[in-house]
Order: structure tokens, then sequence, then C-alpha cells
């Protein structure tokens, strides 16, 4: 039983698809297929079911899977107390980042993390929140950035700042004339979101519960705009397409100048989200990781409430 074997059995029973795991395992189909089989071999008993549409994990490959997990993740930090011996902020730091954050906190993050830490390099991966967590858990990313609230088992969370949201309309629009604007009111107009699976969207709705009820009425008009890009759809609102909502860090001095949008905070009660790092209990380079905190505080991003609270631990 190798490393290698475990790697392909948990790559495997994670993606259900013989070539999309050699794939991520950088191997060719066979060469992954006649490992898996002569682990099974080996251990006297079948990890997969295999069908002529789907693979499944069998009931002890599943325990054995788990097994496997834990043992790379293992293996993983035999070589990061290692390279901890040496220096902690010496090598990469694979840093994962939701859609709606990344592209606003990273440009003044990066700067100011390679002035704290000029040895270590960023891996940088955008995605949801529920697969950037998958990839934590699987030891595939380092410490990911987040909006709260976020538990899973054996994580370590630590907010990095609050920022309220704001509305974003064309600068033609009647809502201009107005300083501050009531959530409630927002269901009166053509609203566009971001697509199911991002937690930016569903805070906008938990903070306008109309908006749900709105949605539901009969005849009612479609007010979701499914799409990943905040800046696609700061262009739609731009053409006159609607309004949006945005957090206060996607919004610059060079937004603020546009001369087809304007902006405009919420009325009390203002909504908003906070903002953390997550990380695994048994990630061995703390050091690192506050680099990466120190950094983000360093970056002053518009608008937002910096914080310096304790971890959380679950």
């Amino acid at each position: 039983m190798t490393l290698t074997e475990l790697r392909y059995i948990v790559s495997l029973a994670r993606t259900r698809h013989f070539g999309r795991a050699a794939e991520a395992c950088f191997v060719s189909q066979p060469t992954l297929s006649v490992a898996i089989r002569k682990l099974e071999e080996e251990l006297g008993v079948a990890l997969f079911e295999r069908g002529a549409s789907e693979i499944s994990v069998t009931p002890v490959g599943e325990r054995i899977v788990e097994q496997a997990q834990r043992v790379l993740e293992e293996s993983a930090t035999i070589k990061s107390i290692a390279q901890q011996g040496r220096d902690q902020l010496v090598g990469p730091l694979r840093l994962g980042a939701i859609y709606t954050i990344a592209p606003y906190l990273l440009p003044s993050l990066i700067p100011a993390l390679h002035q704290l830490a000029p040895q270590m390099p960023l891996h940088l991966e955008e995605n949801f929140t529920a697969r950037l967590a998958e990839r934590l858990k699987q030891g595939e990313l380092d410490v990911i950035v987040i909006a709260l609230p976020f538990a899973e088992p054996g994580v370590v969370t630590q907010a990095l700042y609050d920022e309220p949201f704001m509305v974003a309309m064309p600068k033609t629009h009647a809502w201009c004339k107005k300083k501050l604007i009531p959530g409630a009111q927002l269901a009166e107009e053509n609203l566009l979101l971001l697509g199911s699976g991002h937690c930016f969207r569903d805070q906008v709705l938990q903070a306008c519960p109309a908006l749900n009820r709105s949605s539901a009425a009969p005849g009612s008009m479609q007010r979701t705009f499914e799409g990943s890009s905040l800046e696609t759809i700061r262009h739609m609102v731009a053409s006159g397409a609607g309004i949006t909502v945005l957090p206060c860090s996607a919004i610059g001095p060079a937004q603020h100048e546009s001369k087809l949008l304007a902006f405009r905070p919420f009325a009390t009660p203002v909504p908003g989200r906070r903002v953390a790092l997550a990380w695994r209990k048994s990630f061995p380079r703390p050091q690192a990781l506050e680099a990466v905190r120190q950094a983000a505080l360093a970056a002053l991003l518009p608008c937002v409430a910096m914080l310096d609270l304790p971890a959380e631990s679950y």
C-alpha cells in the first residue's frame, strides 16, 4: 500500500469517475484503474462498485477512504513540520477565496503579504464556499477566505473585517435623490442578483425578506441574474437593466466616478457580512496564517471595519 494508491482512491471517491480522477491525479486512466484494483486485491475487499454509468463507494470503502484522507493529511503534515523547522514563511501557501471577495481583497492583500513574507508565493483559487470548504478539509488548500457563518469540524475561523452592503443603480434612477435606501423597497425594483450557490446572494435575500415574498408572488418579475460575477451584474446595472446590491469593498473610487452608476447606503438596519479566514486545526504553519491576517488588516479596504478578534475552533 502506497500514498499514491491512497491518493487515487480518495480522488475516485470524490469524483465518482475514473477519467476525472485520473486527470486530477495527473496520470492515465489505465494507470489509476490498475493501481486501485491492485489495492483492492491487497486488502481483500471491494472499495468501489463499478456500474455501467456510475461509480459508487462500498460501505467498507467509505471507511477506508476516510482513513486514507487522514493518512494523506498526516503525511503532508510531516513535510510541513520539516519545513517549519526551517522557516514557516518560506514556500508556497495555497489560499482560496469566494468569488465575491477575491477580486476586491487580493489586490491589496498580495502586496502587503509580499512585504511580510517575500518568499511565500500564493497559489490562488476562487470558488464557491462549499467547494473551498471541501478542498480545505481534503488538504488541497491551506487557508480560505469566506463569509461567516461558517462552521466545519476540525476547522478554525478568525474574523478579518465587517462590511456593509450598498445599493447600486443607474445614475438616472429616481432613487438617486435619496440619501438612504430602505431594504424593503428593493422588492419594488428589478433587482439583479448572483445565481444559486453564492453565499452573497443568500445574505442579500436574508437581509431583505420581502424579496423572497415578491419573487414567489404570481406573475412576479424574474429578479435573479444567474451569473457568477458581480462585475458582470455591475455592467448590466450601468446599462439600465435594473439595480443590484454590492458589498462595499466592491465599490472603489473608480466606480464612484462612473458616469453611469450611483451608489447609496441602506437605511437602518444596514445589511452586511463578516469576512473571515478559515484553516484546518492541524495546519502546522501558524506564522504563515498570521502573516495573511496581518496583510489583510493592512489592506485598508474602503468602508470596512477591520477586526482583531480571537480565532474560533469547530
